[in-house]
């Protein structure tokens, strides 16, 4: 007897479980096929140990055993596992694990914020180096050498190096673990592996980059877009998690790009900032398009897109570096009132008019590759100032650097932003919502939930299971809009003075002396 076709009603009580795996926490949550969000169990992670100066590692067992914890967390909830019809698994981008056949780390996860060189110890060859030197890229091409996690590891630990059968991101880890396939997202790949950000495939063999790597074929994973599956809950998998053995395991993506797409970032009219550790503005294209050059776009959470991206290394980490430097008082308050330090803050920007009477800050308090030299700096102090102004040109300093970074892709793309989607930690804050409205001179829509990483996981999951259609059709079902900040028209018109007539010319002013520093201190080297 043939089984009656599900109805869309029905549909819409399917479950879909995302695993999101971040630097500070992994999350596990469930989404109806609304979007809406039915359960989350999250775990605080160690985000990294520091063996040495710079370096920044984490276990991959660590991550592995807080999955299962953050899993088993919600059953105890009393979610209906005959309801979760599939899953996903979306994490930090760049981490890198070399594993064994067994799929066991044999050395540390080496993460994305990890400032360790290896030493490059011979020319590419060919016509590369000399390419490379007539188009300026040749420091730009070292420092991507040095910087590969293969690389370091090929140096340090040519033991492991040899013992290694696979390289992978984080999500390829899980994968594995989940399934035990060898298998990871196009999406994924966002990190110093051998990729082709064009094709959305591993990279011919006549790349520069394999020259540059030492990594091998058969070093990497099988690539499948978002939205195919990469296999089943193996048995094993189940005992240690909870799920259910057989349940679909659906390709996703990193989390900047589900962040996009559970923001509704689907189309190159929207521009989508993340307020996270890292500050970025992503605008999906529909072709491969470098807001900056040599810096590629990234892989969409949809398949076959391109993210266009601008990234402020130390974005809201600056919020955190506040915290422990100046607001001992809110902490203290928040302490007491058993809420989050940063819940305070919106009064400290509120207690300030737009442009902070003059602060200015530039926020390179990180490595940029486009501006290796650069420094943070703040000018414009005067006697009237305090730490509520340094916090409110903090929030506009980012602010200025995102709107720097959606004009080079609008430049390079074509294409002309209408409204912004906003996510992350700090989007939180309706000061710092109403300052990225009013510096843009753009709406400002808060997404619908704080986890539009893990929603975006779930987007793509949908689409692979058939609970939607296609991923405009799943965007559509499954992405709301929170809260809408409209821009101030006497306030954007007052921060684009001080955008055109003052950011823009901080670094060309200061990137001399920035390279005096680093000459005279050798720091940042």
């Amino acid at each position: 007897m043939q089984t009656p076709a599900e109805t869309p009603v029905e549909r819409q009580a399917d479950y879909i479980l995302t695993i999101d795996n971040g630097t500070q926490s992994v999350r596990a949550i469930v989404f109806d096929a609304k979007g809406q969000l039915v359960a989350k169990s999250q775990v605080k992670l160690t985000p990294y140990e520091s063996p040495q100066s710079g370096w920044c590692e984490q276990s991959g067992d660590y991550y592995w055993q807080n999955v299962c914890v953050a899993c088993q967390a919600l059953w105890q909830q009393g979610v209906d596992k005959a309801r979760i019809k599939g899953m996903s698994v979306t994490t930090q981008r760049g981490s890198m694990l070399p594993l064994d056949r067994d799929g066991e780390p044999l050395y540390p996860a080496i993460l994305w914020l990890d400032q360790r060189k290896a030493e490059n110890e011979s020319r590419l060859g060919g016509l590369w180096d000399p390419l490379f030197k007539l188009l300026g890229l040749s420091e730009t091409i070292a420092n991507f050498r040095s910087r590969a996690q293969p690389n370091w590891l090929y140096m340090a630990k040519p033991d492991l190096w040899h013992k290694t059968h696979k390289f992978a991101f984080l999500s390829g880890f899980f994968h594995h673990k989940l399934t035990g396939e060898w298998a990871d997202s196009v999406g994924s790949q966002v990190g110093y592996l051998p990729f082709d950000y064009k094709k959305h495939r591993w990279a011919p063999r006549w790349d520069w980059k394999w020259r540059a790597l030492h990594v091998k074929p058969e070093h990497l994973l099988t690539l499948l877009k978002p939205g195919e599956k990469v296999g089943e809950i193996t048995e094993k998998a189940s005992e240690q998690t909870g799920l259910p053995q057989g349940l679909p395991v659906i390709a996703a993506a990193a989390d900047k790009a589900c962040e996009v797409l559970g923001s509704g970032g689907q189309n190159s009219d929207v521009g989508c900032l993340s307020f996270g550790t890292t500050a970025t503005i992503n605008v999906t294209m529909p072709r491969y398009t470098e807001a900056v050059r040599f810096l590629p776009a990234y892989p969409s959470a949809i398949a076959g897109a391109f993210c266009s991206e601008v990234m402020l290394y130390r974005g809201f980490w600056m919020v955190s570096w506040f915290k422990e430097q100046f607001a001992h008082i809110e902490q203290e308050k928040a302490l007491q009132a058993g809420i989050e330090a940063e819940a305070l803050f919106d009064e400290l920007v509120n207690s300030v008019p737009p442009g902070s009477m003059g602060l200015m800050l530039q926020p390179y308090w990180g490595p940029g590759v486009k501006q290796p030299e650069a420094k943070g700096a703040v000018i414009g102090f005067g006697d009237v100032h305090t730490r509520a102004h340094l916090y409110r040109a903090i929030l506009e300093g980012l602010a200025f650097g995102l709107k720097e970074g959606l004009e080079a892709i609008e430049k390079k793309g074509g294409c002309k932003v209408k409204e912004l989607r906003v996510s992350g930690g700090g989007a939180k804050s309706d000061a710092a919502m109403q300052i990225a409205a009013d510096v843009f001179g753009l709406p400002a829509v808060r997404a619908h939930t704080v986890e539009t990483s893990g929603l975006g996981a779930a987007i793509a999951a949908s689409v692979g299971l058939g609970l939607h259609e296609d991923f405009d059709s799943a965007i559509k079902a499954m992405v709301h809009d929170g809260e809408r900040f409209e821009p101030d028209n006497g306030h954007h018109h007052m921060y684009q003075r001080l955008y055109k007539e003052i950011y823009l010319d901080i670094y060309k002013k200061l990137q001399p002396l920035y390279g005096k520093i680093r000459d005279i201190t050798g720091y940042p080297e």
